[in-house]
């Protein structure tokens, strides 16, 4: 794969770089802390990427040369230089290159990192017992854990900080 910055890079440059029978990836962002995800790809003829999902984000398609066939949920449509496809995330999709091959520039948001381990937590964490929930006016412990107001005066509880 060839690096280059994003700036002053020619689609038609890339593809004339990359070596005879290369296929995969010609070109893709890599600077940190990007947004934004994107890559140049060649098919050779015949070539294809089989039926996948892509379940986090939406993919924006265009064909930059050669052409081909790419099949969303199910339905089949010829792609020539131009063709602009949006794959929502979630669907189905395939491509298959042509008898001149397949270049495609795809864009969609990044995705985050993988990790291992668990993954992060997208909710605040809650607690794990009602004694979190005092009081401010009598001091009693809520009993209930989503209680909102104090059982023995009525105040509107505000939570604690939790600490596991």
């Amino acid at each position: 794969m060839v690096e280059r910055e994003a700036v002053g890079v020619t689609v038609t440059g890339l593809v004339e770089a990359a070596t005879d029978g290369q296929s995969g990836a010609l070109w893709r962002l890599r600077h940190k802390g990007r947004q934004l995800d994107a890559n140049l790809v060649r098919l050779l003829p015949g070539g294809e990427i089989a039926v996948h999902r892509e379940p986090e984000v939406d993919v924006l398609l265009t064909v930059v040369q050669g052409g081909g066939s790419l099949t969303l949920d199910g339905a089949g449509v010829d792609v020539v230089p131009g063709s602009l496809a949006l794959l929502p995330r979630g669907s189905a999709r395939s491509l298959r290159a042509g008898p001149e091959g397949l270049v495609f520039l795809t864009a969609h948001r990044r995705r985050a990192g993988m990790a291992i381990g668990r993954p992060p937590r997208t909710e605040p964490r809650t607690p794990r017992c009602p004694l979190h929930l005092v009081c401010e006016q009598c001091h009693r412990h809520a009993i209930e854990a989503d209680a909102r107001y104090c059982s023995r005066c009525g105040t509107r509880l505000v939570p604690r900080a939790a600490t596991s």
